[in-house]
């Protein structure tokens, strides 16, 4: 009787194991697809951001987030997984900017230091 217990078991936890499966980690977000669109108006310095169509990011939540000056953006990826052009929001060309993509449950950010157009894979946040 024990070991018809003890079968049952190994049954059914490998008959319910195999009903999950590992879901695959989302990639970071890639600093030289990011595109910013800087405004240099004195006084009201903001930018917009853009990244193009990524399957990986499809029903994203993305977040925009401005370390230096503590204000950002939450926006939803488009159906493609590209996001964009934002609302603008306040940044200067030098400030750090944490972009994250959040699916599901998992997320993942890149941090950049802000300039004009796409960004520079090699110029992170300190």
């Amino acid at each position: 009787m024990r070991r018809l217990v003890i079968a049952a078991s190994v049954i059914a936890t490998a008959l319910g194991g195999g009903c999950f499966t590992p879901s695959i980690p989302i990639p970071p977000p890639d600093a030289a697809r990011m595109d910013f669109e800087l405004s240099t108006t004195p006084g009201a310095e903001t930018a917009t951001f853009a990244y193009p169509a990524t399957h990986n990011y499809e029903g994203s939540v993305v977040y925009v987030y401005n370390r230096d000056q503590g204000t950002g953006i939450i926006v939803d990826a488009n159906p493609d997984g590209g996001v964009g052009p934002t609302m603008p929001f306040a940044a200067v060309a030098g400030n750090q900017i944490v972009v994250t993509f959040q699916r599901e449950d998992q997320s993942q950010s890149t941090c950049i230091r802000l300039r004009q157009g796409a960004q520079d894979p090699n110029n992170y946040c300190d």
